[in-house]
């Protein structure tokens, strides 16, 4: 049997096949060990180092597919575990109380300090961001939304017209409350790279109470 086995291993290795490929093609399980020395001196065909590194090639992009299938289910599973764990936090924000920290937190991080303007000043790339601060903002207030103003900071190559229809989509201002939008000079003349960048759009909401209140907020909460 091990005659009859060798003889076969050796032709289909004259045939350029890998050891991967033998052990297929016969379906048996066979030690590379073992074929290493069946096949010691038989002369490969040409273009087999080519095959090996296009096969080797093909195997590392199987490989990384699927590490990166892996890698998105575990994130799908942790993301469901997540929201299992915090199912109940949207019931907890619906406490006015507790959605003035939150907002007045986002406009810690993202909103302008500066209370000499007499207005709020809010700014972001991320359309979620910006409509988390509005649905906080509108639900916490009692908003006069012809006091809002909107301004889109944006790159040279962008089409204002589609930027201004996305974020007033996006925001539900009005178009009439949008500033003209602020082209950075820098990128004139230079092409965007990143796919599906909006801009900036920048709010301004014109209450210097409520902006007194937010940047007062996160001074009680650490005792200042």
């Amino acid at each position: 049997m091990n005659k009859i086995l060798k003889d076969k291993v050796i032709s289909l290795r004259k045939k350029g096949k890998t050891y991967s490929e033998i052990c297929g093609l016969l379906g048996v399980k066979i030690s590379k060990s073992t074929l290493s020395e069946w096949c010691k001196n038989i002369p490969l065909p040409l273009g087999y180092k080519r095959k090996v590194r296009e096969y080797n090639l093909f195997n590392l992009k199987k490989a990384r597919i699927a590490s990166i299938e892996s890698a998105t289910i575990r994130r799908k599973n942790k993301i469901q575990k997540l929201h299992k764990i915090y199912s109940n936090f949207p019931e907890i924000i619906r406490d006015k109380n507790t959605a003035k920290i939150v907002l007045s937190v986002l406009y810690l991080g993202e909103g302008s300090k500066n209370p000499k303007r007499g207005s709020m000043v809010f700014g972001n790339s991320d359309v979620e961001v910006i409509r988390f601060f509005l649905h906080l903002l509108r639900y916490c207030y009692n908003i006069d939304e012809s006091k809002f103003r909107c301004t889109i900071q944006c790159r040279a190559d962008q089409d204002i017209q589609k930027l201004e229809k996305f974020w007033t989509e996006a925001t539900n201002i009005s178009l009439k409350q949008f500033y003209k939008a602020r082209i950075d000079p820098r990128t004139i003349g230079k092409l965007s790279i990143k796919k599906g960048y909006k801009g900036v759009l920048r709010i301004d909401y014109f209450s210097a109470e409520i902006l007194q209140e937010l940047l007062e907020i996160p001074r009680i909460l650490m005792g200042l």
